[in-house]
């Protein structure tokens, strides 16, 4: 079965905690802080992979899960460090972030890697804090967590040449004549329910991949039939190849149906090399249908019989022509970038915190800053509640609180930790 978009979930492993120990030996009674630190979560790494050409694994596969860090340990032994998680996926799968569809990779080379969930890190022992002023100190952090993502993997064929055209206008058939794939033909619509590639050889040493596309039909681009599904698979083509059949009862009409399908999908594929071809010219009434056909397309036509292999060396031997003469085109996302983004530290700086009024009496702290040093600090012991309390007064959290209109007694929360605002 050819699967060729999913939705998966990734959520990498948390780092370990760091360890809060002292060493107590025979002749070391006072052998000081020894807590290790923590040791590094899990990463989700996906790399692309060419023994792989659909995505059906992951039809159940829906999630994969990245072991946590190990905790540090006495002595000054860090923790284990979780080995990351490699995910095999088919060359050209494209990973979107699902919550606004952001490209994250589009891995199109055997061996390209990405990392889609990188493992937290491993909290500090308290022999890490020990120094002149504090020699034994009773705090440590804890690991940091690992991230959870939802993403969209869309597999877009590496091809080079696409066939276009309706159903049983010959795609599949001369695909099995200029290649050695071996796609179901038949003699009624929708033969061809997934795409098909093909190697095709051009004199001796040169060659080009071409993809048989499943049969188009009027409003593909908005769900009908097939088209939806298998129209990316375009995008990546450096050359279309439009078949019309002369067989049907108006070619032209045939035509414009295609030409306006491409066209509303958008992403630049009306824009690209095109040939059209009038195929089965082995039809009885074809060649007077190509000569009313030639008249109304502003456009060369190229002639060919698959059954009679009419035309088939002159037309590969084109689109072998054109694609050496046309760069690989950016996909869709690409395409919509303006080139370098230039961050500014003043104008792209988020604040460490901002308050929040969730209803009467209830306050809540959020930001990236902050709740990812609260995650570091524990808060287990006197010494770590202190560090969180002066953190917090340190970055200003007892004005802001005041400034929203806070109150003596009521609530503040800061991810799972509550605290009383006083004045």
């Amino acid at each position: 079965m050819f699967i060729d978009k999913v939705v998966v979930e990734v959520r990498s492993g948390k780092g370990g905690d760091g360890m809060i120990a002292f060493l107590h030996e025979k002749y070391m009674p006072n052998g000081g802080p020894s807590g290790g630190n923590g040791g590094r979560g899990a990463t989700i790494i996906f790399r692309a992979n060419k023994s792989i050409n659909t995505l059906f694994n992951f039809r159940h596969s829906k999630v994969f899960i990245g072991q946590d860090g190990g905790k540090g340990l006495t002595k000054n032994k860090y923790g284990r460090g979780a080995d990351d998680v490699y995910v095999d996926v088919p060359l050209g799968t494209v990973v979107y972030l699902e919550k606004d569809h952001s490209l994250i990779a589009d891995l199109s080379k055997d061996g390209q890697e990405v990392v889609v969930a990188k493992g937290g890190r491993g909290g500090r022992g308290n022999a890490a804090f020990k120094s002149d002023k504090n020699r034994v100190p009773r705090i440590a952090e804890n690991g940091l967590p690992g991230e959870t993502k939802r993403l969209i993997l869309e597999l877009k064929l590496l091809a080079d040449v696409g066939l276009v055209g309706l159903p049983n206008a010959g795609k599949s058939t001369l695909l099995s004549v200029v290649s050695n794939a071996n796609p179901e033909i038949a003699d009624y619509p929708f033969t061809t329910l997934e795409p098909n590639l093909g190697v095709v050889n051009v004199g001796r040493y040169e060659s080009f991949v071409m993809a048989d596309l499943p049969g188009l039909i009027e409003g593909a681009h908005l769900g009908k039939g097939l088209g939806l599904s298998f129209l990316r698979h375009l995008e990546r083509c450096r050359v279309i190849v439009h078949l019309v059949s002369m067989e049907d009862e108006n070619p032209y009409e045939s035509y414009k149906i295609i030409k306006d399908e491409l066209k509303s999908y958008g992403m630049g594929l009306d824009k690209r090399p095109l040939i059209v071809v009038a195929s089965k010219m082995d039809d009885e009434n074809a060649k007077a249908k190509l000569k009313e056909f030639k008249k109304k397309v502003k456009a060369d036509v190229m002639p060919i019989s698959s059954l009679t292999h009419e035309g088939i060396d002159e037309l590969t031997k084109k689109c072998f022509e054109i694609l050496s003469n046309t760069d690989p085109f950016p996909l869709g996302d690409e395409a919509k970038g303006d080139g370098v983004k230039v961050y500014d530290a003043y104008k792209d700086a988020k604040p460490v915190f901002e308050v929040q009024h969730e209803k009467d009496h209830v306050f809540r702290l959020t930001g990236e800053s902050i709740e990812r040093t609260y995650s570091l600090i524990n808060i287990s012991t006197d010494e770590g509640l202190m560090r969180l309390i002066n953190y917090l007064r340190k970055i200003g959290v007892e004005e802001a609180l005041k400034e929203a209109g806070a109150e003596s007694g009521d609530s503040v929360f800061l991810c799972d930790f509550e605290f009383e605002y006083l004045e």
